[in-house]
């Protein structure tokens, strides 16, 4: 009889050493180093902006975190790369506004924001509206009226959501903007520079240098704040047209990873985001920094989602 109990409760025995088995290494996690998936070249600013936050988690875990780029198809590469890996926490990803809340609605993705789970939010975008300092056009009403005229204006933008300001902007006072697209923001405020466009929305990593040596004019922040670089510039809103701008830079890991490693990557992420060294060197790339915990930058990517479907569609640049 004694013989039979014991066969009985091998497997539940078994199980209850996997488990206590997979607790262990969980509790042990990060036992190797992490991949840190980039979702953008080499040398810009979300590139540099991870890589500060990549040495400051490396402190926060006692383990190497190596950066790996995976650029392309407006930043849904790395990502949709992301959402196929082993769910371990050894894979993690830069996963941004744009990506999740945008993309989706231009292009097919082979993802959708149920496929990970979200670290944090480590940074968020700002926009200007800029033309060149000789410009006729000295204000956002100036840069109206003169849209309304003849052929309107041409915008030099790389990318949503840089052209959406511009599109909204011109639905809301009948203007005309015409985009010229550029693969760059570097290759698109040389396009300014020499005359090719009108005007640009850019990130300060892109034009603050060229404003501050005469060369460039802010005539408004497309974001829903004031540059901190030229605090007397008023955002869109302020300025009297009901326009702005939002994006977001965040972390995630495959839908499933454990919950254990899941609370340690978060905690680990939070506290390399308090550590004000990483915050300046975050915030010198031109992203404000910010230390947002996982379910609040999803709720945010969320609602970014739903309110972006329908201005994408206005602006005709929605999928089928």
């Amino acid at each position: 009889m004694s013989i039979t109990l014991r066969r009985r409760h091998l497997p539940a025995l078994a199980a209850g050493m996997a488990v206590a088995g997979a607790g262990a290494a969980r509790a042990d996690w990060p036992e190797r180093e992490i991949q840190l998936v980039v979702n953008y070249g080499a040398g810009g600013n979300t590139d540099v902006s991870a890589r500060a936050f990549s040495r400051g988690l490396e402190r926060q875990l006692g383990k190497p975190v190596v950066v790996v780029n995976r650029p392309g198809a407006e930043g849904t590469i790395g990502p949709a790369f992301v959402a196929t890996q082993r769910p371990d926490g050894y894979t993690i990803g830069v996963v941004t506004y744009s990506t999740v809340a945008i993309q989706p609605h231009v292009r097919d993705v082979p993802y959708t924001i149920g496929s990970f789970d979200f670290v944090a939010g480590y940074g968020r975008f700002r926009y200007g509206v800029t033309v060149r300092a000789d410009s006729p056009h000295r204000t956002l009403d100036d840069l109206v009226r003169a849209a309304k005229q003849g052929n309107g204006l041409f915008v030099g933008a790389p990318s949503a959501p840089n052209n959406l300001a511009m599109f909204e902007l011109g639905r809301l006072t009948g203007g005309k903007f015409e985009q010229v697209q550029y693969r760059s923001g570097a290759e698109t405020v040389t396009a300014l520079l020499g005359g090719q466009v009108d005007v640009i929305v850019q990130n300060p990593s892109d034009v603050v240098a060229q404003i501050r040596a005469g060369q460039l004019r802010l005539l408004a922040s497309a974001s829903p704040m004031r540059w901190q670089e030229f605090p007397d510039v008023p955002t869109m809103r302020e300025a009297g047209y009901e326009v702005e701008i939002d994006s977001w830079l965040g972390i995630a890991v495959p839908r499933g990873t454990p919950r254990p490693v899941l609370e340690r990557l978060e905690a680990a992420s939070l506290a390399a985001l308090r550590d004000p060294a990483v915050a300046e060197q975050i915030g010198a790339t031109g992203v404000d920094p910010q230390a947002l915990p996982g379910k609040e930058y999803e709720a945010l990517l969320a609602r970014g989602a739903e309110q972006m479907g329908p201005i994408l569609r206005r602006a005709g640049m929605a999928k089928p």
